[in-house]
């Protein structure tokens, strides 16, 4: 005989993701003796399709050099399994599993089906789930992805390859201008690739752009194809002029794409404020609560301005304190 959802016992709080925030989160609120339970995500095709399998996508990075701790940068990878390992050491559980459904609308305690089809109930949830970046989706970019394609100048832009070389940004808005300028400090030469002949950014940015003596626009065209080799990676991108047809090759050691980011919100349905692209809106933008009671947000799915490792970590630190305090609040722990 099937439990009913009221028969179900009642976790303190769920953490939907296993990104920086996530694991952050979960080690504050083990530690507080919430007894937190992670949904870290499946291990499925679809998954690994969409850049969401569990650890994030610094899983999907090697070199990490700009997270405080590791002077010499430390991979990606063995940045989140230590971070899902300390986790684990305090105490948290984790369920390798997509959580499918939520339903918010009845209050505290919500109810959650996850990809097993499981059922629970928690008096508290942090979604945690992260922003995919959008890529072109060409079978060439995604052959070089860490091999010098990459949507995060901040965090790859300053490695050896891409110093004192060529580099492409894809993009015509203020992320790619933001990604061109920056990059400009480290590259010789940077062509920012947009489809049409004028950019989408902010005046003020966009002047500052084409202003950049380090920048080249190529406009009114898109990328061909991205170029290179097995062991060299990305050696260089051909561009199409849409107006024209030609094709020509550009020489570079990395193609940054600058076309923004959607925010893995899709299984919660509508039933939390979003701002215009999708980021979950914080009712308090010092704190991490969204607009429904005991329901809060950490990391790339709140932020769609820094996008960062460390403000996703710290963000996931605030969202476990949050949640406990609303428990004590609550009476509930």
């Amino acid at each position: 005989m099937t439990a009913s959802a009221s028969d179900l016992a009642v976790e303190n709080i769920v953490i939907v993701g296993s990104g920086p925030a996530a694991w952050s989160c979960a080690i504050y609120a083990a530690r507080a003796n919430l007894k937190p339970l992670v949904y870290e995500g499946a291990l499925t095709e679809d998954n690994r399709l969409r850049g969401t399998l569990p650890l994030g996508q610094l899983n999907l990075t090697t070199e990490v050099e700009n997270y405080a701790g590791f002077p010499k940068g430390i991979q990606g990878p063995d940045l989140m399994l230590a971070m899902r390992e300390q986790a684990e050491h305090q105490g948290t559980r984790i369920v390798t599993e997509d959580v499918v459904s939520v339903d918010l609308s009845t209050g505290t305690p919500f109810s959650l089906t996850d990809s097993a089809g499981k059922s629970l109930r928690t008096h508290t949830v942090v979604i945690a789930t992260g922003a995919s970046a959008n890529y072109l989706n060409i079978p060439s970019e995604t052959r070089f992805k860490n091999m010098g394609v990459s949507a995060c100048a901040v965090c790859d832009g300053a490695l050896p390859r891409f110093r004192n070389r060529p580099l492409i940004v894809v993009g015509g808005g203020d992320s790619a201008c933001e990604e061109a300028n920056y990059l400009s400090k480290f590259a010789s030469t940077v062509y920012l690739v947009h489809r049409r002949d004028t950019l989408r950014a902010s005046r003020v940015m966009a002047q500052r752009t084409l202003d950049n003596p380090k920048i080249t626009p190529v406009w009114d065209s898109v990328i061909d194809e991205v170029l290179g080799d097995d062991s060299a990676g990305v050696t260089g991108v051909r561009v199409a002029n849409l107006k024209t047809g030609a094709t020509r090759n550009l020489e570079a050691a990395g193609m940054f794409v600058a076309i923004g980011h959607t925010p893995n919100t899709g299984f919660l349905k509508g039933q939390l404020k979003t701002d215009d692209k999708g980021f979950l809106v914080l009712s308090d933008p010092f704190r991490t609560t969204t607009n429904v009671e005991g329901v809060f947000a950490a990391g790339d799915v709140a932020d769609p301005v820094y996008k960062q490792a460390i403000t996703a970590a710290g963000m996931g630190c605030k969202a476990a304190l949050d949640a406990e305090r609303w428990l004590a609040a609550h009476g509930i722990h």
